[in-house]
């Protein structure tokens, strides 16, 4: 799952369902079509599409969907926020994306935790497992232990 980042002033529009499209530069694509993604502080969304452009492409429509009053203004602000992306060529991609409703964000958080723990049990497990492996080499290359145990000396 990726995460998509996005400055605070867009957090509410994405919430309510106002915007639900954002332009990225990135060398290759970091998202598909159809899988979910992270927005800290908005929750889990479906990545709906996902196309190259050129920021010379970019309508007003566009802007509505980014949260911007036209063209114009959104690529002011791409140019200002990715200026060294375009200098260096990287790709500007559409992805138009749904935030999943209420019950799905509680869903998915309740299957996150879960996960979670399962690993942290995992690991706990894994750890366990490897300290008693090396407690069995020591018992075993020590010569003087009889029951499986090292000798303290206080014997």
């Amino acid at each position: 799952m990726s995460l998509l980042l996005f400055k605070k002033k867009f957090i509410e529009p994405i919430l309510i369902g106002e915007k639900t499209q954002t332009i990225r530069l990135w060398r290759r694509c970091r998202v598909q079509v159809g899988k979910r993604s992270y927005i800290p502080g908005a929750g889990y969304i479906m990545i709906d599409s996902v196309d190259p452009i050129r920021l010379d492409e970019l309508t007003d429509a566009d802007a509505k969907l980014d949260g911007f009053p036209d063209a114009v203004a959104l690529q002011a602000e791409l140019r200002t926020l990715y200026a060294e992306e375009l200098q260096q060529g990287f790709q500007a991609f559409r992805v138009r994306f749904t935030r999943l409703p209420e019950e799905d964000q509680r869903r998915i958080q309740k299957e996150r935790k879960k996960q979670k723990e399962s690993l942290k049990d995992k690991i706990r497990v894994e750890q366990y497992e490897k300290t008693m492996k090396k407690l069995r080499k020591i018992v075993k290359s020590d010569p003087s232990s009889r029951r499986g145990l090292p000798r303290t000396g206080a014997e």
